[in-house]
């Protein structure tokens, strides 16, 4: 019985969509409330038992480095002050009991390539690509959810939601038939195909658990347009030996890749914030 221990969080991207705020700034560090987009995935990571977290970084990203290293200074500031609040909360980041490892993908050659970055941490161990643009708010976190069902199938899985029709071009979309209550074993993944060749209107939405034979087919994925080697293609090279679920997972996903995504966040989160909850509600009572 093989067990999830270690994540991939491909944080290499430019973040275009949100410039100029992201010239300078990883896309991955745009706060939700008072937390980091990363911050949030990492937490679902440590939620489903992951110990490891495998970072695929590029230039610009040193401050994701940074917010899971110690502050020094703070702290020592923080406990001078008294503010002991304040010092739990920036001690507790990242618990000590978790691992940060950083690589770095020298070019943006797609997402494929990121994860392959990760194989000389991963080896031949199971493992989970988390995408931080995807924040996906559950009473059981996401990651925690897929684990369990790898637990009991021991085989690679992709999570997934229904989305319009109209909007399958954004997505991996996949073709599948019913396993078990909210579980679908996949026969046909496709990327980005328009409404009308779509094989239906399931979408990957930033949630992977893959077994390491996926290395094998990245090296051996053709690079597409840009000369990105695409994560689909390598999946889909996979489940010609391998069985391949898709998991619909419980809960609210927000594409914090996108400015109207992300501004819904702000306020679901905002409403579910216990120091903010009362008073922004009010507000927005106010404002609508």
């Amino acid at each position: 019985m093989k067990k999830i221990t270690k994540a991939v969080f491909p944080v290499a991207g430019m973040g275009s969509r949100f410039l100029p705020a992201t010239k300078a700034t990883a896309k991955e560090m745009l706060p939700v409330v008072d937390k980091p987009l990363i911050q949030y995935a990492v937490e679902e990571a440590v939620a489903a038992g992951i110990t490891d977290m495998v970072f695929i970084t590029g230039r610009n990203k040193r401050a994701i480095e940074d917010h899971f290293d110690k502050a020094y200074e703070l702290e020592a500031t923080l406990e001078a002050q008294g503010k002991k609040e304040l010092l739990r909360i920036v001690q507790e980041v990242v618990p000590k009991h978790i691992n940060c490892i950083y690589i770095r993908q020298a070019e943006p050659l797609g997402l494929g390539h990121a994860v392959l970055c990760a194989q000389p941490v991963i080896q031949d161990e199971p493992f989970a690509v988390i995408l931080a643009d995807d924040l996906i708010d559950g009473k059981v976190p996401i990651m925690k959810q897929m684990v369990d069902v790898f637990a009991r199938h021991q085989c690679s899985q992709l999570g997934v939601q229904d989305v319009p029709r109209s909007q399958t071009k954004q997505y991996g979309i996949v073709s599948a038939t019913n396993l078990e209550p909210n579980l679908e074993q996949v026969h046909a993944i496709v990327e980005k195909p328009k409404p009308e060749v779509a094989p239906s209107t399931l979408a990957v939405v930033g949630r992977y658990i893959l077994t390491p034979r996926i290395f094998h087919h990245l090296v051996n994925v053709k690079p597409g347009a840009g000369g990105e080697i695409q994560l689909t293609d390598g999946i889909a090279a996979l489940m010609q030996e391998e069985k391949l679920l898709a998991y619909r997972f419980d809960g609210i996903r927000y594409d914090c890749g996108s400015k109207l995504g992300y501004l819904k966040a702000q306020i679901a989160f905002g409403l579910k914030h216990e120091e903010l909850h009362s008073e922004f509600s009010e507000y927005l009572k106010l404002v609508s």
